[in-house]
């Protein structure tokens, strides 16, 4: 039986000490701006990539992963015995999935296994952790594929935005042209469902955002043990420390990760964004 390496995108912006632990690689997805190429996590980091988006007046765009970018890695893995399981953002965000689905068909299927995640950012960190976790017991490539189709069920993101702007610019979410008429106050508060943003509800202060997120959490979370929890922002540290602090005291997690959101992912929503994610009963 061989080892099962997972491969994700850099959209989920493991900590390095996570990835450097566990049988994970990243491809880093990419940033265009003012006639520049940025690799995601690599050219350019979190706090530099908004620091420099907040003063900007020009808007950076997103691109795929290449087809030959995953290609090149799947038999990179191969060549050393390792199987893959591929695990991108959603398909309902990115086209990154379609890309790896363009080439994923020219390997052997009991080698190599894609799934469309359903999700971004450290929820998805959330299910490559469990996959790699498997792997790492010594999981075959079926059993780690079974671990991380099981873990999206386990799994739930919530987040809210300073403004709406990013997220309508990029197309990311039908309602916020449609919000963006509102009062100035108004904090949206946001979900990934069935692999899409979706508006969960409004609400008029940050604090009171806040309060509803946890709320949904532990909604989400339905009394099931353990429970893992991951707090990831955008130039919004205060914040996202105080949130950690409120989740940890609230719901007792055997792991608890701050982030920072990936710069790809960042470009969608804006300076100010702060994110919750939990997988209970994993």
């Amino acid at each position: 039986m061989n080892p099962v390496m997972i491969v994700t995108d850099s959209s989920a912006y493991l900590p390095p000490d996570l990835v450097a632990t566990h049988p994970i690689r990243v491809i880093p997805l990419t940033l265009n701006w003012d006639g520049q190429t940025y690799r995601d996590g690599v050219d350019i980091q979190a706090t530099e990539f908004y620091n420099r988006l907040s003063k900007s007046s020009t808007l950076p765009s997103t691109s795929q992963i290449p087809p030959g970018d995953f290609e090149n890695i799947i038999k990179e893995l191969l060549a050393v015995d390792y199987d893959v399981l591929l695990l991108p953002i959603s398909s309902g965000i990115s086209g990154s999935y379609q890309s790896a689905a363009s080439v994923v068909n020219n390997f052997p299927a009991d080698r190599v296994v894609l799934l469309d995640t359903k999700l971004v950012s450290m929820a998805l960190s959330f299910q490559v952790l469990a996959a790699a976790r498997a792997a790492a017991a010594g999981a075959n490539l079926t059993e780690c594929r079974q671990v991380a189709q099981k873990a999206y069920s386990q799994i739930g993101v919530y987040f809210t935005v300073d403004t709406l702007k990013y997220l309508a610019a990029g197309g990311r979410i039908n309602s916020a042209k449609r919000l963006l008429g509102a009062a100035l106050n108004i904090k949206p508060i946001l979900e990934i469902r069935d692999g899409k943003i979706e508006l969960v509800d409004s609400i008029r202060t940050r604090k009171k955002a806040i309060d509803r997120m946890l709320q949904l959490v532990e909604d989400g979370i339905g009394g099931r043990s353990p429970v893992r929890i991951s707090v990831f922002h955008a130039l919004a540290n205060e914040t996202a420390e105080e949130l950690i602090g409120i989740a940890q005291a609230r719901f007792s997690p055997i792991e608890c990760i701050l982030s920072e959101i990936s710069p790809v992912v960042g470009s969608h929503v804006g300076p100010g964004t702060v994110a919750i994610a939990y997988q209970a009963g994993g």
